[in-house]
């Protein structure tokens, strides 16, 4: 048997991508005659499991290494894009997903309105960007660590639920659904984990990453942390119970936002 891929191996101690992939793996229904487009597919490891609800997908990334990363476990169907504009006919996908890419990009409107014009007429998107307001105090945590946006990648913290709702019904996008996710104890240990890996273990890239460098972007990086992950699975089942405490915390919003919609008709 072959190893499982290291990207695979990753999500299986990810508190965060753990609960993202379940959200999704229940709304995007098994379906072999969809086509679908993925916006920012970073190094594969959600792809892979969109991949495999059925149907053609075609994955991008702004990013060089981050599609050669994906190639490994994607295999085709990597396309290398500009943030905003999209090498795509207008009409052709019947889906499209973008997973914490927005935050990246300068222009979120014109990206917003790309997503728009490539769907079919009632076709689907699926939205993931991180939460913001005036009261979520492990943002200024972070901002206290001196872990700064960039270290993410992101050009902005996040968006608060009813800006990104108006962003999208004025790019032509009926929200069906929103549902928050990551709330405070998943959030800080994630945050945990980012502060300690940029701080103490990330080499700095010759080039910058489009989503920042807060985990191993590669095979490479991955094989010279093994150790330090092997420490890490062993106290894992301690972080994920932790984590659970956040089911005492059903009054409070999640750090994380996922927007369902559909393309308005013209």
């Amino acid at each position: 048997m072959s190893p499982t891929p290291w990207q695979l191996q990753l999500i299986k101690r990810s508190i965060k991508k753990r609960e993202k992939l379940r959200l999704l793996q229940k709304t995007v229904t098994p379906d072999a005659g969809r086509s679908a487009l993925e916006v920012g597919c970073a190094q594969g490891i959600l792809s892979y499991f969109l991949r495999r609800r059925g149907g053609f997908w075609v994955s991008t990334d702004q990013d060089w290494v981050n599609l050669k990363t994906s190639q490994a476990i994607l295999e085709k169907n990597l396309v290398q894009t500009g943030p905003t504009l999209f090498p795509f006919r207008a009409g052709a996908f019947d889906l499209v997903t973008c997973l914490d890419y927005l935050e990246h990009v300068d222009n979120d409107r014109e990206c917003l309105q790309e997503m728009r014009r490539m769907l079919k007429p009632g076709g689907e998107v699926i939205l993931v960007t991180p939460h913001t307001g005036k009261f979520f105090i492990l943002h200024k945590l972070r901002t206290a660590l001196g872990m700064k946006l960039e270290d993410f990648g992101h050009k902005r913290e996040g968006y608060g639920r009813g800006e990104l709702q108006s962003m999208m019904e004025e790019s032509g996008f009926e929200v069906c659904r929103t549902k928050t996710y990551s709330r405070f104890f998943s959030e800080f240990l994630e945050l945990l984990l980012n502060f300690i890996y940029t701080r103490f273990f990330s080499k700095r890239p010759a080039s910058a990453l489009r989503d920042g460098h807060i985990r191993p972007s590669t095979a490479e990086e991955y094989r010279d942390h093994q150790k330090k992950l092997r420490l890490y699975s062993m106290i894992y089942p301690f972080i994920w119970l932790v984590s659970r405490l956040d089911v005492f915390l059903f009054f409070l919003q999640g750090y994380s936002l996922m927007i369902w919609a559909k393309k308005k008709p013209e």
